[in-house]
């Protein structure tokens, strides 16, 4: 059994990256390990200044001071590093590094090469910046539409890059699946630090109630696509559609019959949601890492609708354990939807292919075998 040090930044908005690390330390605790977790909250961010708030994204002084004190107290084998912007700051690799403890980090999203993390621009997928300076992403204004916060962003990750910092203090990267650990080569890491571990999810089970309708669970902003139902959906053709999940883009999907806005739901109550309906709709039109509700609906054995890009392509089999569409097109989703709507039965073949995909790779077992691994992989590198 080992001691890991997990460290995070966690986000204003609750999301998926956020219920991972929280999932994964429950699962290093549930085999006997060891596990202390270190946040930080963006909620502190409010009343900094500009530069104190930039500074702190560059090196934090505080977490460098906090960690090297978390790991004199509890002696982990592993730094475990989720995300860091913008108060833990990439400090916590030379705390770990200076301290002679093995460094894992999950790469969650594409934040190292594009300074909005999706390679994501005007709504079409731009990759301008990969293996590059990222001027232009400054150029561009894309973080958060911000001209100085994108050049301030911009500078922690040329600061790092000069440094050195990922390459040099990191023993192991996560990527979340093949698709993605292409980019990051792409970007220029190098293919040995990179190991593949897909998120995972408890076991959802399957029921014996017929299905119906669809389903899409998730932030309701452009990149996750959902304005497209808008266009997409026809309660004529596809019978109903509940929208779980809240955000800018709900303006798009009010008054549309049969469609039910129910907003943000605890997992327990979306669980059952899965568990009744035809399939998943995921209509990203940026790229995806690893959706926990792909998982989930796995898990439930729901096949998945979802864009034809990026990880997508690769997490979702066309025909096998979903259908694919072509992303942003609304007359492909719809024409996807009504043909689910009208072969129940081959949609329930998916289903329970989903459901084996889900009990081969990523049920809690098989999840944490795989990160043992990548623990003993860690070790090995940090003593070199």
């Amino acid at each position: 059994m080992r001691k890991i040090l997990i460290v995070h930044n966690i986000y204003q908005q609750k999301g998926g990256e956020d219920s991972v690390v929280a999932n994964e330390a429950a699962l290093l605790r549930k085999f006997g390990n060891q596990v202390e977790v270190y946040l930080r909250h963006n909620d502190d961010i409010a009343g900094q200044s500009k530069m104190s708030l930039m500074s702190q994204a560059v090196y934090s002084k505080k977490s460098y001071s906090d960690i090297t004190g978390k790991i004199k107290e509890f002696k982990p084998d592993i730094v475990h590093v989720h995300n860091t912007l913008p108060l833990v700051s990439p400090s916590v690799f030379w705390a770990a590094h200076h301290s002679k403890v093995a460094i894992v980090q999950t790469l969650h999203n594409f934040r190292l090469f594009c300074p909005q993390a999706t390679f994501l621009r005007k709504g079409k997928i731009c990759e301008d910046c990969l293996g590059k300076i990222p001027w232009r992403g400054i150029l561009h204004r894309c973080y958060r539409q911000s001209f100085t916060q994108t050049a301030a962003l911009t500078s922690v990750l040329l600061a790092h890059r000069v440094l050195g910092t990922y390459r040099k203090k990191v023993d192991a990267f996560i990527a979340l699946n093949q698709f993605s650990k292409s980019k990051y080569i792409q970007g220029g890491m190098r293919a040995d630090q990179i190991f593949i571990k897909p998120n995972f999810a408890e076991d959802w089970g399957l029921t014996a109630q017929p299905r119906a309708g669809f389903l899409y669970v998730g932030r309701l902003s452009v990149e996750k696509g959902a304005r497209i139902f808008a266009s997409a959906f026809n309660a004529d053709q596809h019978g109903f559609l509940n929208i779980v999940g809240d955000g800018d883009e709900r303006i798009y999907l009010e008054n549309i019959n049969h469609l039910s806005l129910l907003g943000a739901l605890p997992p327990q109550d979306v669980r059952p949601l899965m568990q009744s309906c035809l399939a998943l709709v995921l209509p990203s039109i940026c790229y995806e890492n690893m959706p926990m509700t792909l998982v989930e609906a796995y898990s439930s054995g729901l096949p998945v609708i979802a864009s034809r890009l990026g990880s997508l392509c690769h997490l979702v089999e066309d025909g096998v354990t979903g259908l694919l569409f072509n992303a942003g097109d609304a007359n492909d989703l719809a024409e996807k939807m009504s043909w689910a709507n009208a072969h129940p039965d081959s949609m329930a073949e998916m289903g329970r292919n989903a459901r084996a995909k889900y009990l081969a790779e990523y049920t809690p077992e098989k999840n944490y075998e795989i990160l043992m691994n990548i623990y003993d992989e860690a070790l090995l590198s940090c003593q070199k």
